[in-house]
């Protein structure tokens, strides 16, 4: 089961690496998710985009809602950023993300850094 998950968390990876090969820095987040959506696609990777994520408070369901950026393979979150650096309110969104659906993985892809991607991975 864990190398079927490393797998999947390594074509996404490669996805993003190749969107940053292409594009580099400087484009608003917007972009990169456009540009990240067609490598999903040519890669075959099963995802969503824009994913509504239920919050609950005590049991309660509460009218605000999270919006991930990707859902890939039905359970891995994708939190895209353009970013000059991540910092921690980027991982706890995703950390929250993670919470509120219950999955196990997820990644937090930074486009903005003039280095190359960053890639974080989060285990719930």
């Amino acid at each position: 089961m864990a190398l079927v998950c490393a797998d999947k968390s390594y074509s996404i990876r490669g996805a993003a690496m190749k969107v940053y090969d292409i594009l580099g820095a400087g484009f608003v987040e917007s972009v990169y998710q456009e540009a990240f959506e067609i490598e999903l696609q040519r890669r075959g990777i099963p995802y969503q985009r824009e994913v509504e994520i239920d919050v609950y408070y005590d049991g309660i369901l509460l009218e605000k809602k999270f919006r991930a950026d990707f859902v890939c393979y039905d359970n891995i979150i994708v939190e895209l950023k353009a970013v000059s650096e991540l910092d921690g309110n980027n991982m706890l969104q995703l950390s929250n993300y993670l919470k509120a659906t219950h999955n196990k993985l997820g990644l937090l892809i930074n486009f903005g850094n003039t280095s190359g991607v960053e890639i974080e991975r989060w285990v719930n």
